[in-house]
């Protein structure tokens, strides 16, 4: 049976990438979907997933008309929400974190996980002092930048690097007014980002909110060691590989980045957990049995 899914007009935009872009395009090459960019050119009838993004109060209205998933990326909490996700057959989120507050806020019957997959990568060798520091992300508030400067400014007695992967064109104020203590290099094609992340020590994600957080994944791929906020499904992406922190709280990120860059036992140890969570990551063959597990029990 076909699968429709509705997906943003944007998804393959270079300029902006971004790892709800990353799934859809995952998902509907798994599944061999057929794609939309509205519901409206969707047959009556048709099994539809909807990216939450899309989503809106006139959803209402087409889940009489089609079989509707809604996948939820990052929930809205907006009062369209709530009646939205109820009236569709089903909802799939892409951590438990979200699925949980999803389902105890809306009091939703059919909740699905999906969590991101990964792609098998290289280890990075990483360097004896530690010191090249990678942050990957639109350089928003939402990501905390300025939170990593604010930290990365309390380790001048220190040497480190550290670069800064990600659009600076969705916030460009914001992004000018950092400074240079990160070095922002823009949006990478794929092959430069594997560059960049076999070049770097350390991921550091200071993310003020994240629903999952698909760049420590693909760190950990790398066997690459993460510090980042423990906000959202950050935790479970995470597992034993890295260190979390209270987000917002430059303080605390600039004592675990100068423990990381001073304790070379601790170095050890964090690359050790990173290597081991490595072994236990799932690919995105996974995510795509789950999605499909989901339409399967709503057909």
């Amino acid at each position: 049976m076909i699968t429709h899914v509705v997906r943003p007009p944007e998804i393959d935009d270079p300029a902006r990438p971004s790892g709800g872009n990353v799934y859809d395009r995952r998902v509907i090459a798994g599944l061999g979907a057929t794609e939309h960019t509205c519901t409206a050119t969707v047959p009556d009838g048709a099994t539809t997933v909807v990216d939450g993004l899309l989503s809106g109060p006139d959803l209402l209205t087409e889940a009489r008309r089609l079989r509707l998933v809604v996948l939820v990326h990052t929930p809205r909490w907006e009062a369209w929400e709530g009646p939205v996700l109820r009236a569709a057959a089903a909802v799939i989120t892409t951590s438990r974190w979200t699925r949980d507050r999803l389902v105890a806020r809306y009091d939703l019957a059919r909740a699905f996980v999906a969590e991101p997959g990964v792609d098998p990568a290289p280890l990075a060798p990483g360097s004896a002092d530690g010191s090249a520091l990678l942050s990957v992300g639109a350089v928003t508030p939402a990501k905390g930048y300025d939170v990593l400067v604010a930290a990365l400014d309390r380790l001048d007695d220190l040497a480190w690097t550290c670069r800064g992967v990600g659009s600076t064109s969705v916030e460009p104020g914001f992004a000018t007014g950092l400074g240079g203590a990160v070095r922002l290099t823009g949006p990478m094609t794929a092959a430069e980002l594997d560059a960049a992340y076999a070049e770097a020590d350390l991921l550091v994600l200071a993310s003020r909110a994240e629903t999952y957080g698909m760049v420590v994944t693909e760190a950990l791929a790398r066997g690459l060691p993460v510090v980042a906020s423990d906000v959202g499904g950050v935790r479970e992406a995470l597992g034993h590989g890295g260190v979390l922190v209270p987000p917002g709280d430059a303080g605390a990120l600039a004592e675990a980045l100068r423990r990381w860059l001073t304790d070379a036992r601790h170095r050890a140890a964090l690359r050790a957990a990173a290597r081991s969570r490595r072994g236990t990551l799932a690919g995105w063959e996974r995510t795509v049995a789950l999605v499909g597990d989901a339409l399967e029990a709503v057909r």
